[in-house]
C-alpha cells in the first residue's frame, strides 16, 4: 500500500443503514474518485441534490437521511458505493413498487442479494399519499418545464465560460466553486428523472405480460428519440462519412490515433482538413463535456483530449453507409410504433388497461429521454468546474509544481485554496504520493456489495486476480435482455474506449461496463455485451435508441469470451453463446 498522508474519508459505517454496493454508480464512478472531484462535485454537489429530491419529491423525511453525508452515496476503502437501504425504503412506501423490484432493477438477478427485511419505520402513509401525487405526475401529467429550464441553464454556463487562460487563479476557483449549488440542483432533477423512467417500464412489461407478448417490453421502448447521450454517436457518424470520402483524411486516420489531432492541426492548411477541423471544433463545443467516466473532473473529455472521440471516428469510418445510426432508430421506431398499435387493439375490450398501457407508452418516451437529457445537464456543467481547475493546475504544471494539469485534483479543496493563495508548500511531493495512492487503489477489486462492515482495502484481492474460466464452444452464458434482436459476429474485447483499434465492423463490442465515451463504438458492432448493467443503465437506453442488440450483466463477460470468438448474441433472451473458438 502507497503511503499517503491524506485521502477521501470513508462514511461511517451503520448497520441502519447497512445496505451498499457499487451497482449503477460502477458506471457513474467505475474508477476511484480523485479527491477534488469529490469535494467539488460530489461532497455537497450530486449526493446532496439526490437528499434533496428523496426529501422534498420522493417521500424520504427529513431526519431519516443525514444532512452531511447523506446514505445514498458513500466512499469505503477509496470506492463510490450505493446506499440501497434507503433506495428499499423509497420502494416500500411507493404505491405499487416493491423492494423486490428495486433489486430486480439494479441488481438483474445478481446472485448474492441480501433479502429485504422489513422493519416498522419503513411503512409511512404520508409518504405514501405524497408519492401518489408524484406517480400522478409520472403518468399524466409529465411536465418537463423544469428540465427545460435547466437545459438552458447548463447551456448558458457553457456559452459564459471566460476566457481561461486570461482569468486569475483566484476568479477559476471562485467559478469553480460557484457552481457547486446548480450541480446540487441538476441531480436533484436527475434523480428525479430517473426515478420516474423507472415507472413506466413496469406497468408496459406487466400489460405485455397480460396479453401473451413479454419479450415486446423492450420493443416498446426502443426507437423513442430524443435520447442526448445517443446524439454524438449521429455527429460522429458525419464526421467519418466525411473522412471516409477524403483522401487525405484518410491517410491521417490510416497513420494512427496517437497524436491524431495535433498532426491534424498541423495539416489544417489542406482544404478537406480544414473542412473536418471546423466540423470537429463544433462536434466538441456541444460533446466536448463527454468522455471515459466523465463524472470525475479528474478524467479526460473529448474537449481535453480529442483523440478520444477521433477513435469512436476511425472505428466507424470502416463501415459502409447502411450502419448509419438513423437507419437504425428508424427500424426501431417502426416496429415499436407497429407493436403499440397492435397491443392496443388487444385492449379495445378493456378501456382502463389500455389507457394505462398508453398513458405508460408516452410516460416512457418522455421520461427514458428526460434521465439522460438530466444527466447531459449535469456533465456540461461539471466540464465547466474541470477546464477551470486543469487551467490552475496547467499553470503549476509550468512552474514545476505539477507534471500535468490535471495533476491538480490530486488536491483537496482547501488545498487548492493554498495553492492559489501561494501557502501550500511540498505541492509536487503531496501530489506525487496521493497519484501513487490512487495508482494502488485502481489496482484493487473493490467488493460488489456489503451488507456488514466493509473489509479493509488492504484485504482486497487485486485487480485480475481472479480470472474466470474461457467459455467453450457451445457455452451459452446468461445475462439481461437489453434490445432485441440477434446478431453474429467475432467477440472483441475492449476495456478502455480510448483504444478501440481492435473493433471491426459487424464485430462484437465486449466491454466492461459503458458511458457515453463507449456510445460511439455501438454503431460499427453488431451487438453489445457489457458485464454489468441493469434495466435503466446505459448501455440498454442507447443500444434501444440505435437498434443494437444488447445483452448486459453478463458476469465476467470480458474473462469468459475469448476475444476473437464467433459469438451470437440473443437480445431477446438475454444469451451470448459461443460458436467457434479464435
Amino acid at each position: 500500500m502507497a503511503a499517503v498522508d491524506r485521502w477521501i474519508d470513508d462514511n461511517v459505517y451503520s448497520p441502519a443503514r447497512g445496505f451498499w454496493t457499487r451497482a449503477n454508480v460502477g458506471e457513474v464512478l467505475p474508477d476511484p474518485p480523485s479527491p477534488l472531484g469529490w469535494d467539488l462535485v460530489f461532497e455537497g454537489g450530486t449526493i446532496l441534490g439526490w437528499r434533496d429530491c428523496m426529501v422534498n419529491r420522493l417521500g424520504i423525511l427529513d431526519e431519516e437521511v443525514d444532512r452531511i453525508r447523506p446514505e445514498v452515496m458513500g466512499v469505503f476503502g477509496g470506492y463510490a458505493y450505493l446506499g440501497i437501504t434507503i433506495l428499499r425504503v423509497w420502494a416500500v412506501r411507493t404505491p405499487g413498487f416493491t423492494p423486490e423490484a428495486l433489486d430486480a432493477a439494479y441488481f438483474a438477478g445478481h446472485p448474492g442479494i441480501p433479502p429485504y427485511e422489513a422493519e416498522p419505520w419503513h411503512e409511512n402513509m404520508a409518504t405514501t399519499e405524497k408519492m401518489g401525487g408524484w406517480l400522478g405526475w409520472v403518468m399524466g401529467d409529465r411536465d418537463q418545464s423544469e428540465l427545460e429550464a435547466d437545459r438552458l441553464a447548463a447551456r448558458a454556463v457553457r456559452a459564459a465560460r471566460p476566457d481561461l487562460a486570461a482569468t486569475s487563479d483566484a476568479d477559476l476557483l471562485a467559478l469553480a466553486t460557484a457552481l457547486k449549488p446548480m450541480i446540487r440542483s441538476l441531480f436533484d432533477q436527475h434523480i428525479n428523472q430517473s426515478g420516474a423512467a423507472s415507472i413506466a417500464p413496469g406497468v408496459i412489461g406487466a400489460v405485455c405480460a397480460a396479453v401473451g407478448r413479454p419479450t415486446d417490453t423492450m420493443r416498446l421502448l426502443a426507437g423513442l428519440g430524443g435520447v442526448d447521450s445517443a446524439a454524438p454517436s449521429s455527429a460522429m457518424w458525419e464526421l467519418s462519412r466525411v473522412v471516409r470520402a477524403s483522401a487525405a483524411l484518410t491517410a491521417h486516420f490510416d497513420a494512427g490515433i496517437d497524436r491524431l489531432h495535433d498532426r491534424l492541426r498541423a495539416d489544417a492548411a489542406a482544404a478537406d482538413v480544414a473542412v473536418f477541423l471546423a466540423t470537429l471544433d463544433e462536434f466538441l463545443a456541444e460533446f466536448g463535456s463527454r468522455g471515459p467516466n466523465e463524472w470525475d473532473i479528474h478524467s479526460h473529455t473529448w474537449e481535453t483530449r480529442p483523440d478520444i472521440a477521433l477513435a469512436a471516428v476511425d472505428r466507424m469510418r470502416g463501415s459502409d453507409d447502411s450502419a448509419a445510426p438513423h437507419l437504425h432508430h428508424s427500424v426501431a421506431e417502426a416496429e415499436r410504433l407497429r407493436i403499440g398499435g397492435e397491443i392496443a387493439a388487444m385492449l379495445e375490450g378493456d378501456p382502463e388497461t389500455l389507457g394505462q398501457f398508453q398513458a405508460a407508452l408516452a410516460s416512457a418516451g418522455t421520461f427514458l429521454a428526460g434521465r439522460e437529457r438530466s444527466k447531459t445537464n449535469i456533465i456540461r456543467v461539471i466540464q465547466e468546474v474541470r477546464m477551470a481547475v486543469w487551467e490552475i493546475g496547467r499553470r503549476a504544471a509550468g512552474r514545476g509544481e505539477l507534471d500535468e494539469p490535471r495533476d491538480v485534483c490530486m488536491l483537496f479543496t482547501d488545498e487548492l485554496q493554498a495553492l492559489v493563495d501561494g501557502r501550500l508548500t511540498g505541492t509536487r511531493e503531496l501530489v506525487a504520493a496521493r497519484k501513487a495512492h490512487l495508482a494502488w487503489l485502481e489496482s484493487l477489486e473493490p467488493p460488489f456489495l456489503f451488507d456488514s462492515a466493509p473489509p479493509s482495502n488492504t484485504t482486497w484481492p487485486k485487480r485480475g486476480e481472479h480470472r474466470a474460466p474461457t467459455a467453450a464452444v457451445g457455452d451459452s452464458l446468461s445475462g439481461l435482455p437489453g434490445c432485441p434482436g440477434v446478431a453474429r459476429g467475432r467477440a472483441r474485447v475492449v476495456l478502455d474506449p480510448s483504444d478501440p483499434t481492435a473493433l471491426e465492423p459487424g464485430d462484437v463490442l465486449i466491454a466492461p461496463m459503458t458511458d457515453p465515451a463507449w456510445t460511439p463504438l455501438f454503431v460499427p458492432a453488431a451487438a453489445v455485451v457489457v458485464n454489468v448493467g441493469a434495466p435503466l443503465s446505459h448501455a440498454i437506453i442507447v443500444s434501444r435508441e440505435l437498434g443494437i442488440p444488447c445483452v448486459v450483466s453478463v458476469n465476467e463477460a470480458t474473462e469468459r469470451i475469448p476475444d476473437g470468438a464467433l459469438v451470437e448474441v440473443n437480445g431477446d433472451l438475454g444469451t451470448v453463446t459461443v460458436v467457434e473458438l479464435p
